[in-house]
């Protein structure tokens, strides 16, 4: 091979590997790895693997992928490895973390990367796999997400966890002084009346839901609303083009495999907007995942 090639195939091996980083960090958090390791300090694999019930030798191999990985790192000591977490773990992968995505991560794990192995399905159908993975009719769409008791805790959580990221930056992406009344809006939105707010807060509402449902909701907080009010929208913006950004893409495709909808361009949601009476749309790109949009009645 020249070096040309070996470095694309070392980019594409990259790739084909990907899922098993990812699914390598999940298990490392649920096991309880980062957790341990942050109140007990330096711990030996052999240890680790006792306190939390794991073979010796998968523990050592997957504490020293997460080394590799920066997520651990690793001293010797009278020939031991003794193995502490770095401060990227501290922070995003402990339960205790200022800014832990634990509960995102353990939602990522048991119900995005399941439903990830139907991808192919999906792409085919056109229509997400929660039936094909857990069983369960994905008609209410909601309901399948919030399948146990469980799971809605640890979607609420992980939801939680990613706002102490990112929730700042898209909330002060447009000056909001002139909307006392703000409505974070959830609940039953299709059915249950729209309450009277001069601001209402869709936070990864629309992505969830194909343009029509979209039209819709927005059309019923168009009528609800008094002339001035306010829409700020949450999302992840897909470039004009739909080229990237990778994130924005992935997640995207993620919609299709376990929702109804798509993440889209500002060109698209200002059709939405229009469509449902809504002008003087502007958005925001906040350099982080998630990006700001504000339109008004």
């Amino acid at each position: 091979m020249s070096f040309a090639e070996d470095l694309d195939y070392g980019l594409f091996n990259e790739y084909i590997n990907g899922f098993m980083v990812s699914k390598a960090m999940f298990t490392a958090c649920e096991l309880g790895v980062f957790d341990l390791l942050e109140s007990e300090g330096f711990l030996t694999f052999d240890v680790i693997a006792e306190r939390l019930g794991t073979s010796s030798q998968g523990m050592e191999q997957l504490l020293d992928i997460c080394v590799t990985l920066k997520l651990l790192k690793m001293e010797m000591k009278r020939e031991k490895a003794l193995y502490q977490n770095t401060e990227l773990s501290t922070l995003y992968l402990t339960k205790t973390g200022t800014k832990s995505q634990y509960n995102m991560l353990l939602y990522m794990s048991k119900t995005t990367y399941s439903c990830w192995n139907h991808l192919t399905e999906a792409i085919r159908e056109g229509k997400n796999q929660y039936l094909r993975t857990f069983g369960i009719p994905s008609d209410d769409l909601f309901e399948a997400i919030y399948r146990s008791e469980e799971e809605l805790v640890k979607f609420m959580h992980g939801l939680h966890e990613i706002w102490s990221i990112n929730g700042r930056d898209v909330i002060t992406a447009f000056d909001l002084s002139p909307f006392p009344l703000i409505y974070d809006l959830g609940g039953d939105f299709f059915r249950d009346p729209i309450p009277k707010a001069d601001l209402y807060i869709l936070a990864r509402i629309l992505h969830d839901w194909a343009d029509n449902k979209c039209v819709q909701l927005l059309t019923n907080i168009h009528q609800a609303c008094k002339p001035g009010c306010g829409v700020l929208v949450v999302e992840t913006l897909l470039a004009e083009d739909k080229r990237g950004p990778l994130t924005s893409q992935l997640y995207s495709m993620n919609m299709l495999v376990q929702a109804e909808g798509k993440e889209r361009t500002p060109t698209e949601y200002r059709k939405i907007f229009t469509q449902a009476g809504f002008q003087d749309f502007q958005f925001k790109k906040t350099g982080k995942i998630y990006d700001a949009i504000l339109a008004r009645k």
